[in-house]
């Protein structure tokens, strides 16, 4: 077999893992993985910013903006304006929110970074090198994208399943 269908291979693999991944949050929580981690950043300290939640997660602040419309027309979320700073809004998570995080399966990604970072330095350094060539190959540099794994655009409905 080829090296490059042995390559694709393996990014089949873990597109295909993050989807089943996907399909089990979103069974389980009715929530992406990119919704669920807002809920955890905003769940640590009980309240955030949208520009701390989208500089946190390296995803634009319109980005986020429509992430959070998502989350608190579900109830999970609610804006206020800050006290101190009229100019400021920040996301509080509601119980229900909590709840949503309670009911969600162990995060991919969670698991990902377990096991990543339990790896010797000098091949941390190697899977980082190789996964941003393999994102330079696909002209994906560009992506706005969040240390998810999660598939497709993150302003997406959850998938059904």
């Amino acid at each position: 077999m080829k090296r490059s269908d042995i390559s694709l291979i393996a990014l089949r693999r873990i597109l295909r893992a993050t989807e089943l991944y996907g399909r089990e949050l979103a069974r389980a929580a009715g929530l992406t993985a990119v919704q669920i981690r807002v809920l955890q950043i905003v769940a640590e300290t009980g309240q955030s910013t949208p520009k701390a939640i989208s500089a946190r997660m390296g995803v634009s602040q319109p980005t986020m903006t429509t992430l959070i419309d998502r989350l608190e027309s579900k109830g999970l979320v609610e804006r206020r304006r800050s006290d101190s700073d009229r100019r400021q809004m920040n996301i509080f998570i509601t119980e229900a929110g909590r709840e949503a995080i309670d009911r969600a399966p162990d995060p991919l990604h969670d698991r990902y970074v377990a096991a990543f970072e339990a790896l010797p330095d000098w091949e941390q350094a190697m899977l980082v090198a190789a996964l941003e060539r393999v994102a330079a190959l696909l002209d994906a540099g560009h992506l706005d994208a969040s240390p998810l794994l999660d598939l497709g655009d993150i302003r997406r409905n959850p998938p059904s399943g």
